[in-house]
């Protein structure tokens, strides 16, 4: 396997913060280094083993949905290159897998958006007929695509801590309505407009989610990483049937084999297996290749 980056170790910075995935380092006063390790998460837990050439993926695919949504949404973007702000071995063991961006102040929600009645959707939606507290017909399918699409925000974990859903009051109560109905709208719109596009090129984005930064002027900016595996469900269309979980391109593949190990879903997560590992590579590379048409 090729060589990974678990954790970047860069001393001519400051680090601010080592998330589930992504390493932050302080710039200036303007902007910040981001990082996409080969670190993978499930369950909002850290793995303990890195996926060779995931951090690359992340990065080229977080690039390539910026420049398609570009004229929809403002991002976070600063057009400094790595070599402006590293140098030597600093600069050639993130080459790849970082971006200089711009700071904002970033919401403290996950704007999350679904097209499909999935994952804990489902689960909910057999509990209760509803997602997140919004009311869908009844009789839907597993993986069925919704009559509309919706919006099911949650709260932002930790490293080790769960991500908990909440319901468009509460989040208007975080962030203000105004601020929740402008981010409602806006990764609703981003949102289908990739789905249309991801499927001219054979992928189902099942649900995505977005990180949406603020500017002085109140203008949403677009953050973090954008329709990835990591941050979406991705399923090929030829394989795609109702009533069943699609096989997909993200980590949906760890998450099934976790399930079947005698594991609480806390700290220390279980190792994983090299096959595991080298399929999941496998997995998150072909969707990159797909959607951006890259070899």
């Amino acid at each position: 396997m090729t060589a990974t980056l678990y954790e970047s170790h860069i001393e001519s910075l400051k680090l601010l913060n080592r998330g589930k995935v992504r390493d932050i380092y302080a710039v200036d006063d303007e902007h910040l280094l981001f990082v996409a390790s080969d670190r993978l998460s499930a369950f909002d837990v850290v793995l303990p083993d890195p996926i060779p050439g995931k951090g690359k993926v992340l990065t080229d695919l977080s690039l390539f949905w910026f420049a398609h949504l570009a004229e929809r949404v403002r991002n976070h973007l600063s057009g400094m290159t790595l070599e402006d702000v590293l140098e030597g071995d600093e600069l050639e063991s993130v080459r790849g897998q970082a971006l200089v961006v711009k700071r904002y102040r970033i919401l403290p929600v996950e704007a999350i958006v679904r097209g499909y009645l999935i994952g804990s959707g489902w689960k909910d939606y057999g509990a209760t007929g509803a997602v997140s507290g919004i009311n869908l017909p009844p009789g839907l399918k597993q993986a069925q695509q919704l009559p509309e699409t919706i919006f099911t925000p949650s709260t932002k974990a930790e490293a080790g801590e769960h991500d908990e859903n909440i319901s468009f009051s509460q989040m208007a109560d975080k962030v203000g309505r105004e601020t929740a109905e402008k981010v409602r709208a806006l990764s609703i719109e981003i949102y289908e407009a990739a789905r249309a596009y991801a499927n001219t090129r054979g992928i189902i984005i099942a649900d995505t989610k977005f990180e949406f930064g603020m500017d002085d002027d109140g203008t949403l900016v677009l953050c973090d990483e954008v329709l990835t595996p990591d941050s979406s469900r991705f399923w090929p269309a030829d394989e795609y049937r109702v009533g069943t979980s699609p096989p997909s391109f993200d980590k949906q593949f760890v998450r099934d084999y976790l399930e079947t190990q005698d594991w609480n879903k806390r700290p220390p997560a279980p190792k994983l297996p090299p096959a595991i590992i080298r399929k999941t590579a496998e997995k998150y590379d072909d969707a990159r290749r797909r959607l951006t048409g890259e070899s």
